[in-house]
């Protein structure tokens, strides 16, 4: 779901993060506030106090969306969740749940609370414009004015019930709590979450062919964005599901192929690289404890004239803890490992011991034939 990702700062123990994908979409908010609603609603200013307002607009935007997503996340805590962090990115901002709440009434709560949040940032806003018409500056007022309107705007998107938005979130967790099947629950309301989908991407491209482009190329982006996380959403459960209570050494292969620190670099190229087909490889002493990793990148740093006389104990370096897993993991942990990280297979360790090797190719058999046993 997201691209490349910056840390911006703590807030209370939870990560910020934002997308690059929300830098765009900050400089086409700025543009459209400057050369579009502040113009028509609050004539006779100057350009640059247009584009002032736009910047400032878009980054009351900004702080309003961290402030509903922190919201949710300070009720996750409460309920005892596990909580990544929060990103912003193209579509808005995401609370990012390590994992299914405990209860519908966790996931009530934590749900509800995000528009709440909206709707008091927006009756605040509101209480200062209409307080301040003839006191605060016009430019100032205009874009409290408008934060009033994008926070009720944002309380009013998230509500519709279509998951994963937070009315979608509220849906499910009245549904579980009626029949008291989480995976029941979700597959209504992601049901409902991809049909609404459907119908926006439908009102995107009749938009857009009326003459409305830019409104209906975000009708159609926002749909297809809805339509994609609804299923996901579901597919995810139906996987922690199927891999709850299942550590990584089920799935492991109990004789990797490791490579010995004496091994020539040229010998690693010919012997390893190319018929394994595999980027990295665990470096394994005669007493069966990892010296540390080796990967392609290692070796092309390396003239190809010296590969015959440099051996790989020469450049190996530590393994990245994004290569490596304890046996004891939860497979659950080590496939969003894996998802986060890019990687097809992760190096099971027992102290500075290599156990095996997992790869996604057999956690994904096993959640294939899981699911359809389960169905």
């Amino acid at each position: 779901m997201f691209g490349r990702r910056f840390n911006l700062f703590k807030l209370m123990g939870f990560q910020v993060r934002i997308d690059l994908s929300w830098i765009f979409i900050a400089l086409l908010i700025s543009w459209s506030l400057s050369t579009g609603f502040f113009p028509f609603y609050f004539q006779g200013l100057n350009t640059g106090t247009y584009w002032m307002m736009g910047i400032v607009g878009a980054l009351g935007l900004f702080l309003s969306i961290i402030v509903h997503e922190f919201s949710h996340s300070l009720v996750a805590r409460k309920y005892g969740m596990p909580m990544k962090g929060i990103t912003l990115f193209i579509f808005g901002g995401m609370a990012e749940m390590g994992d299914e709440p405990p209860s519908s009434k966790a996931e009530f709560m934590m749900a509800v609370i995000g528009p709440v949040s909206s709707i008091v940032i927006a009756a605040i806003f509101y209480a200062v414009y209409t307080a301040g018409g003839g006191m605060i500056p016009q430019p100032i007022n205009g874009v409290i004015g408008y934060l009033s309107f994008i926070n009720a705007t944002l309380a009013a998107f998230n509500i519709i019930p279509a998951f994963p938005l937070d009315g979608g979130r509220v849906l499910r967790s009245l549904l579980w709590g009626i029949k008291g099947d989480l995976r029941w629950a979700t597959r209504i309301s992601s049901f409902i979450g991809s049909a609404f989908g459907f119908f926006l991407i439908f009102m995107g491209i009749v938009s857009f062919f009326s003459g409305n482009f830019i409104g209906g190329m975000w009708w159609f982006l926002i749909g297809m964005f809805l339509n994609s996380a609804a299923r996901m959403s579901y597919q995810q459960l139906l996987t922690r599901r199927a891999l709850e209570g299942e550590s990584v050494s089920r799935f492991m292969t109990r004789d990797p192929v490791t490579v010995t620190p004496s091994t020539t670099l040229e010998s690693f190229v010919n012997d390893y690289v190319y018929r394994y087909n595999h980027k990295m490889f665990p470096v394994v002493s005669d007493s069966n404890q990892m010296d540390g990793c080796i990967t392609t990148a290692e070796i092309k740093a390396v003239p190809r004239e010296e590969w015959s006389n440099k051996r790989v104990g020469d450049i190996l370096k530590p393994c990245s803890t994004d290569e490596v897993i304890p046996a004891e993991t939860d497979a659950v942990n080590a496939l969003s490992q894996m998802n986060r990280t890019g990687s097809s297979r992760l190096l099971v360790v027992e102290g500075d011991r290599l156990a095996g090797v997992i790869a996604l190719k057999d956690m994904l058999k096993f959640l294939s034939l899981k699911v359809e046993m389960d169905a």
